[in-house]
């Protein structure tokens, strides 16, 4: 009953051919890339990502933009993830890619460090309110980070990578946001 009966959804669907060819399969043929500074580099179909595990939690959202939201959301803890990929010690934060763009064009992204990775309520979304997750609010995978503010939570997931250092991704402040638009690296809530 606390889940808000309107969530607001940022950013645009994606446009890519990838994307587009995906989403009119309903993603069967979609697989998660996760690499970089990893022992066990991996692709994961959806099916694979749901077999590893699910927890499902029903959180606020806080949007940087001022609104606020209430939404059930299913996925694969972080955690579990980062267990079967098996970070080098060397590695120090997680890059995520998406399949969308920033507002100023170009592949959208965001970082973690692997503290906020592992975080309890950290996940691999792809379900929110009990259904999969639509096409506005990020499918086939999405982020949530519950201690973070919305714009870290990258919708459109097109691939991890670990990384020892935010510097080398991009203009070097760990996101597009970060990069473009001057926001800081920590949105901790």
């Amino acid at each position: 009953e606390d889940i808000s009966p309107f969530f607001w959804a940022n950013g645009k669907i994606p446009t890519s051919e990838e994307w587009k060819t995906l989403a009119a399969n309903d993603f069967k043929d979609y697989r998660l890339k996760v690499d970089g500074l990893v022992a066990n580099e991996v692709e994961l179909s959806l099916d694979d990502l749901q077999a590893l595990g699910k927890k499902e939690q029903i959180t606020l959202h806080h949007c940087i933009q001022g609104w606020s939201g209430i939404a059930e959301w299913g996925g694969l803890p972080m955690a579990e993830l980062i267990k079967l990929v098996r970070p080098k010690i060397t590695a120090k934060a997680v890059v995520f890619y998406s399949f969308g763009e920033g507002a100023e064009g170009g592949q959208f992204y965001d970082s973690l460090s692997i503290v906020d990775a592992l975080q309890l309520q950290t996940l691999l979304a792809y379900e929110m309110n009990y259904k999969p997750l639509n096409h506005l609010h990020g499918a086939p995978l999405r982020l949530r980070v519950e201690n973070q503010l919305g714009f870290k939570m990258v919708k459109w997931i097109q691939a991890i990578r670990f990384v020892e250092d935010i510097t080398t991704i991009n203009m070097g402040e760990g996101g597009y946001n970060e990069d473009h638009e001057y926001f800081g690296e920590e949105a901790n809530i």
